[in-house]
């Protein structure tokens, strides 16, 4: 009974190979080999843990074909240092619930980062970044009082924005860029502890594999050295300008060192977040496994090039090159400036030089839109899985929008708005990659050995 029903449903959703190993139902009382032993056992692990790990895919991508997805993350209960199943090296121990708890953790911590480059952009937009002229690894107390306040005024007024472009201004205003400034900092500090107490527990707890617990490590590392970064960034813009006519700003190379330190940061808290919950990518059939195989050959470099257009940006932003040739398609009355090369030596003009460093940005951010259509339509014809599918679909969308606000930034003369939308859309737009990039990794090789030869058509 139990078999005819499961062949009927098979049929039903078109699924034309069965593997009778892990449907068939041995009789009670009945012996069973070693071998089939091991397959049944693998054929539950990887049931359980497939609509687990799934889910979080399952939630952001809803399409017709979700209800029916068959995923395939491994999980397994072993209390080794190193949990293995079939050849695939797991990231967590304990089971479901501390893979659920982890994944959590982790995917909190990504979006902590993604805010705090969100608040990054908004702080250097308000020219706020410069207000506090010291720097402490632990942080320190706000100006509490009056005298405090006035104090701390009295610094800003010895620094170079200030004379230069901030003379003038009242404490009150001066109030607003410190909180500006310091709620950047705390923020960042506040993430640190986020991070290091859940782990310290889960490390304990011998929730954290060798592998997951050095990966870790290094971000941990990453996020401690973001700090002295930042303010080595800042001591930058506290240095007088080589000109009596040039603005005080920071260092177009130390930001752009910064912002991509952020993003490394960034994308790995998300990979290793999603290997946890979904240890093997989604794969229904060896079709499907081909098919993603032809999408990772395309995906791979075309995640450098929004990489590297995402911190071209930085070098717009560190050389204010959103605030000229506010004109588009053409920049002025030109489709390149003369002046692109002015510099010496040649390089230079590719950091430094606004009229070159803005051409750059828009070539690249025009490349990145054209390449992910030509993924779309490349793929159009392929067998995928219908999650793969849907993310490729929603890179279009969002490399569509991310390029009409940055059009919009421009044209509008860099209002705040606007331009931290742009930036927060440079971060999503390598949230999809990293996820395209990860649904289409090569599955291990007991998942491939289970897999029938023929996908469902439709």
């Amino acid at each position: 009974m139990f078999q005819s029903r499961l062949v009927s449903l098979l049929r039903r959703s078109k699924t034309l190979t069965l593997i009778k190993d892990c449907c068939s139902r041995v009789p009670d009382g009945a012996p069973m080999a070693p071998k089939s032993r091991f397959f049944a056992s693998a054929s539950t692990t990887v049931t359980r843990s497939s609509l687990y790990g799934f889910r979080y895919f399952h939630q952001g991508f809803r399409s017709p074909y979700s209800r029916k997805m068959s995923t395939t993350a491994s999980l397994s209960s072993l209390n080794q240092a190193q949990a293995t199943v079939g050849g695939l090296k797991l990231l967590v121990t304990e089971g479901p619930r501390a893979q659920k708890m982890v994944g959590g953790w982790l995917f909190g911590c990504a979006a902590w980062v993604f805010s705090m480059v969100v608040l990054g952009g908004i702080t250097r937009l308000t020219r706020s970044g410069l207000s506090m002229t010291d720097w402490k690894f632990t942080g320190s107390l706000p100006p509490l009082s009056e005298e405090n306040w006035r104090l701390e005024f009295e610094k800003y007024q010895q620094s170079p924005e200030y004379k230069r472009v901030n003379k003038g201004m009242n404490i009150e205003d001066f109030k607003f860029i410190y909180w500006m400034e310091y709620a950047h900092r705390m923020w960042g500090r506040g993430l640190g502890i986020a991070f290091a107490l859940p782990l310290t527990y889960f490390l304990a707890k011998g929730y954290i594999t060798r592998q997951l617990g050095l990966r870790l490590a290094a971000l941990f590392a990453l996020g401690g050295g973001q700090g002295l970064i930042g303010w080595w960034m800042v001591k930058s813009g506290l240095e007088e300008p080589v000109s009596e006519y040039v603005q005080p700003r920071v260092s177009p190379y130390r930001l752009a060192t910064h912002l991509t330190s952020a993003f490394v940061i960034y994308c790995g808290l998300l990979w290793t977040a999603l290997s946890v919950v979904m240890p093997e990518p989604p794969s229904g059939s060896l079709g499907w496994v081909s098919g993603a195989a032809k999408v990772r050959k395309l995906a791979l470099p075309l995640s450098a090039l929004v990489g590297i257009t995402a911190v071209s940006g930085a070098f717009v932003a560190g050389n204010d090159a959103g605030h000229a040739y506010n004109t588009f398609p053409k920049m002025g009355d030109v489709w390149v400036p003369e002046d692109i090369f002015s510099m010496e030596p040649l390089v230079r003009n590719f950091f430094e030089n606004t009229s070159t460093v803005q051409l750059d940005h828009r070539i690249l951010a025009t490349a990145s839109l054209f390449s992910i259509g030509g993924l779309w339509l490349a793929t159009r014809k392929l067998d995928v899985h219908p999650a793969v599918r849907s993310v490729i679909g929603s890179t279009l969308g969002m490399a569509a929008l991310q390029v009409t606000l940055g059009i919009s930034t421009l044209l509008s003369y860099v209002p705040v708005t606007l331009a931290s939308a742009h930036q927060a859309g440079a971060l999503t737009m390598l949230t999809l990659m990293i996820l395209l990039t990860h649904s289409v990794r090569k599955p291990s090789p007991a998942l491939l050995k289970s897999l029938p030869s023929l996908t469902r058509s439709g």
